[in-house]
């Protein structure tokens, strides 16, 4: 089924609000960061407050340059990325990218990353003053550089250290982004939601490689690299689905989600909200269009508010 595109401005439509663990939105559907830029690269595409919430490209303390290119690579069904999380770092990011994003309606989140613990804490402290920033949400896919270069993602103890040091450190909802490329992700999501999450997101970009036969090179310079998009959105669901039966706080899908077909397979499993990546470099208008397929939906299936729809996966055999 195709959903058509509607206006969902009107009294009589179904209601998409959505609590992701504190943040209040008018509809489930978010940016995911590292896609969106800071909001204004999309702002003559898309009317950016008809958006449940803007998440912006991952923060750190300092200023990053990231990896050096080429870092994208197109795929089947996807792309692989290695940007190395280049961003302003937080002081530009608050004189520079906040003043617009203060304009807006639509719930700011800010994605923040750190190589220690302490880094972690500091970004949330210094960020919890901004009275316009509605949450945060915690990269934990990055190279902990005090141990090793593990992954705190990976490893459950160090995933539910970053999460309480963070949780001590500020007031506003954390939602805390898991990697994929673990053996047992409910591991890691219960131990963070112990740790003091209001809020989970998954999936992270899976580890993927691409090599060039003409020179038998790694297309990436970093050689390996993130693979997003629709070749990813299986076990994205997958992982969702056993992630929002495992937890109790809301949980907020992202992997290759392209249509609004894409999103409420997401919401049917039990995601709270999802989150569009790769899409927005194929369509700039996908937000949109995705928001305005699910109020079809809805409509459709004359349900009155997205609320029914949320964890409605049926398991039982299909009448003979």
């Amino acid at each position: 089924m195709t959903l058509a595109n509607r206006s969902n401005a009107d009294s009589s439509s179904p209601d998409l609000r959505v609590n992701v663990g504190g943040i209040r939105m008018a509809n489930p559907v978010m940016t995911a960061s590292g896609t969106f830029g800071y909001g204004a690269e999309f702002q003559d595409f898309v009317d950016l407050d008809r958006l449940g919430a803007i998440i912006v490209k991952g923060l750190s303390l300092a200023p990053a340059r990231g990896n050096p290119p080429p870092r994208i690579v197109e795929t089947p069904c996807g792309m692989l990325n290695a940007i190395g999380l280049e961003n302003v770092g937080l002081e530009a990011f608050l004189s520079e990218k906040m003043p617009f994003l203060r304009t807006l309606t639509v719930p700011v989140i800010v994605n923040l990353y750190g190589r220690s613990i302490d880094e972690y804490a500091e970004l949330a402290a210094r960020l919890d003053d901004q009275a316009d920033i509605a949450g945060l949400e915690i990269n934990i896919s990055c190279p902990n550089v005090k141990a090793g270069g593990v992954a705190f993602g990976v490893d459950p103890d160090a995933a539910a250290q970053v999460v309480a040091a963070v949780r001590r450190s500020t007031r506003r909802p954390v939602m805390v982004k898991l990697s994929p490329n673990v053996t047992d992700i409910t591991a890691i999501a219960r131990r963070v939601e112990d740790a003091g999450a209001d809020a989970i997101s998954l999936i992270n970009t899976l580890t993927g490689m691409a090599v060039d036969i003409a020179s038998r090179r790694p297309r990436l310079a970093n050689i390996t690299g993130g693979l997003s998009g629709p070749a990813i959105r299986p076990v994205a669901l997958r992982m969702v689905w056993q992630v929002a039966s495992a937890v109790r706080i809301p949980v907020v899908g992202i992997g290759g989600i392209m249509s609004a077909e894409d999103a409420l397979e997401f919401l049917i499993v039990g995601a709270t909200a999802v989150q569009v990546g790769t899409a927005n470099f194929v369509n700039p208008s996908a937000t949109v269009a995705i928001i305005d397929g699910i109020a079809a939906y809805l409509e459709e299936q004359k349900m009155a508010g997205i609320e029914a729809l949320i964890g409605s996966l049926r398991l039982d055999p299909p009448p003979s």
